[in-house]
């Protein structure tokens, strides 16, 4: 089987358009890293409110904008946006929202309060980029989802848009870090988060209250492997998925994580499919 030409990642965060973190470099470099050895990218992040978009020079494409989604009965426009790292030769995505992203942080406000509507802004960010990609008639063979904020792309891929040509045959990376959320989603979380496709069953271990472990457990169960990104991560969430059988790539120093992170992407690739 030929190898993986097309890498999708979907990221919470990309430095410079917000602080660098440990998520924030991956999201910057990786990327780049994965491009140079011959692979093609496309780069997603969400719009956060605290993203300057005349400095970074961001713009909106009109021909992907204008779609509506739907979360709790409430109609919620998707609007996409696009910058460049010009020393990359990288474009990325931002998803964007009046109501989730606009005049807002990140997880959390000024404060350092989780906003309320974070489980809502998940699902909105997962199904936004799913959409996008399939705007762009773009087929990714590996769909490597990095952060808390991504953990509901792996279940959407593997049943709401399981027969959507972008994504019939991807395979899904997860990347754990250590970043997490206190809070527990809205008790509503589960119901909130179908689509055609999903079944009860397929999010029966959502049980209240859904939290950080909860969650990325979910996004293991979806994927055909797990990264460990941060040298300390939730102990239950890789546990869990090296119980699992999935392919488990453990945590990388910097200088070697991207080398052995595109082997790893065809290691996955070329695994069978679950069914």
């Amino acid at each position: 089987m030929t190898k993986a030409n097309k890498v999708l990642f979907i990221t919470q965060e990309i430095t410079p358009y917000v602080s660098e973190s440990e998520m924030a470099k991956v999201g910057r470099y990786l990327p780049q890293a994965i491009q140079e050895k011959g692979r093609e990218i496309r780069t997603f992040m969400p719009k956060w409110g605290n993203i300057n978009e005349r400095r970074n020079q961001l713009h909106e494409v009109i021909r992907l904008s204008g779609m509506n989604l739907i979360i709790d009965d409430t109609d919620h426009p998707l609007i996409i946006k696009v910058a460049s790292i010009q020393s990359a030769r990288m474009q990325v995505y931002f998803i964007d929202n009046d109501d989730y992203f606009q005049n807002r942080l990140q997880a959390t406000d000024e404060n350092g309060v989780e906003y309320d509507d974070n489980d809502s802004r998940a699902i909105f960010y997962a199904r936004g980029v799913l959409e996008t990609v399939k705007k762009l008639r773009w087929c990714p063979d590996v769909i490597h989802c990095h952060g808390w904020m991504t953990a509901l792309a792996p279940l959407y891929i593997k049943k709401a848009y399981k027969d959507e040509p972008s994504f019939r045959d991807a395979k899904v990376v997860f990347s754990l870090y250590e970043d997490d959320f206190k809070n527990t989603f809205s008790s509503d979380f589960a119901t909130k988060l179908m689509l055609k496709g999903i079944n009860k069953k397929d999010v029966a271990m959502l049980k209240e209250p859904v939290n950080y472990t909860t969650l990325c457990k979910l996004a293991v169960d979806y994927s055909d492997g797990v990264i460990q990104n941060s040298e300390h991560v939730n102990e239950d969430v890789i546990n869990h998925a090296r119980q699992s059988g999935k392919l488990v790539l453990d945590y990388q120093s910097p200088e070697t994580y991207s080398e052995v992170c595109n082997e790893f992407y065809d290691k996955v690739w070329e695994t069978e499919q679950d069914k």
